[in-house]
């Protein structure tokens, strides 16, 4: 192999060609190393080149190397942001195309995100082998994996694609379910938006999106009765809220057709988690930290089946269609202390029919008082 005949160094660049008397070419090379200039057939002579010509020589060539390293960079990053922002398009034209088949919000959203969290960590989403790669090198739990495959794989069948959907199970855990006390305290340290919020979630038990959704129309003052028109294939609702509910509610600026005129519930959701965070530390309590809007929902199931023990009536409850969906809850009471409750009295009908409002089970009368009490 050729060598510099300075340095012996093979690190060579082709620097076009000498021409001789005949008209023949003869190859020149410029070492990248030293930056020595030779020909092919030139033997080498030292003493042709002083040294701070080699110098010069040296330092054209490293700035060389250095210009060709840059030219390479750029054109790989221009190539990049170019599938990036192809990617970016698909992503839109899928999420369209959703909306045009009727998805909900909710789901439209979470799926646009997923797409876009594996484009951010270099998949190419028009390739299934790089999806499957990216998802592998990711440190999320099983669950995590599972929904974005989910994603991935409508997007796949929208854009023609063939792929084996990699085996991530989500391991089904119990939720959280709070003490009634800490949801009270939650509520109370959040804005009264977000606070109304909790409060039709934790007496309806309906999800987050129903009650983002929800419009003033939706709201009977008079009667106050509460319509939840439902999602993901639910039954719609009817409910009787408190009189707590009622005045937080009318203390709401009413500024449009909905009730929470938020941008998004993913912006509403961002101001509760700060509410949150501020509460708990507040009150040192970071069991507080684990509720989220779906805890509250979980929470008034397994209150629902605690007082009544009728698993139809919890279905009805939440609007599943599936009882399946609804047998969960029945787990959830095994392990909490049944006997743990709350006593209040009442003196008054006034004051028996708040308590009964409040969840609260009469349990006798002594002394003229009637006795009621709620688990914990």
């Amino acid at each position: 192999m050729l060598c510099c005949p300075q340095c012996g160094s093979r690190l060579l660049y082709k620097d076009g060609l000498r021409y001789l008397a005949d008209g023949s070419g003869i190859q020149r090379y410029l070492c990248r190393k030293c930056g020595y200039r030779f020909s092919e057939t030139r033997k080498s002579n030292t003493a042709l080149h002083t040294k701070s010509e080699s110098d010069a020589h040296q330092k054209a060539a490293k700035l060389l190397v250095e210009a060709e390293k840059t030219i390479e960079k750029r054109e790989a990053g221009a190539t990049e942001k170019t599938r990036e922002t192809e990617l970016q398009g698909k992503i839109v034209e899928f999420l369209w195309w959703m909306k045009k088949q009727g998805y909900k919000e909710t789901t439209i959203e979470g799926r646009g995100k997923r797409l876009q969290v594996l484009v951010k960590l270099g998949a190419n989403l028009l390739d299934p082998e790089s999806v499957k790669q990216v998802l592998t090198l990711q440190n999320w739990d099983d669950s995590s994996k599972e929904t974005t495959v989910h994603a991935y794989d409508s997007f796949a069948k929208w854009a023609g694609l063939k792929w084996e959907k990699p085996r991530y199970k989500a391991v089904r855990k119990l939720p959280f379910i709070p003490y009634e006390r800490e949801i009270d305290d939650l509520i109370a340290g959040c804005n009264n938006k977000v606070a109304t919020f909790l409060q039709i979630v934790k007496e309806t038990g309906a999800r987050a999106g129903e009650v983002f959704n929800l419009q003033w129309t939706d709201v009977d003052f008079e009667n106050r009765t509460i319509t939840i028109t439902p999602e993901k294939g639910s039954n719609p609702r009817i409910f009787k809220f408190s009189r707590k509910l009622l005045g937080m509610l009318e203390n709401l600026p009413k500024t449009g057709e909905r009730i929470f005129n938020n941008k998004s519930l993913s912006s509403l959701r961002r101001i509760f988690e700060r509410n949150r965070s501020r509460t708990a530390n507040k009150l040192g309590n970071p069991r507080i930290l684990k509720i989220s809007f779906h805890t509250l929902r979980h929470w008034k199931a397994t209150m629902e089946y605690h007082k009544t023990k009728d698993i139809l009536h919890v279905m009805q409850v939440l609007g599943h269609r599936n009882i399946k969906n609804t047998l969960i809850y029945t787990q959830f009471i095994k392990g909490r202390e049944e006997d743990e409750y709350v006593c209040k009295v009442a003196k008054t009908v006034q004051q028996a029919a708040e308590l009964i409002e409040a969840g609260f089970d009469y349990v006798c009368e002594i002394d003229g008082v009637k006795l009621f009490r709620k688990r914990k």
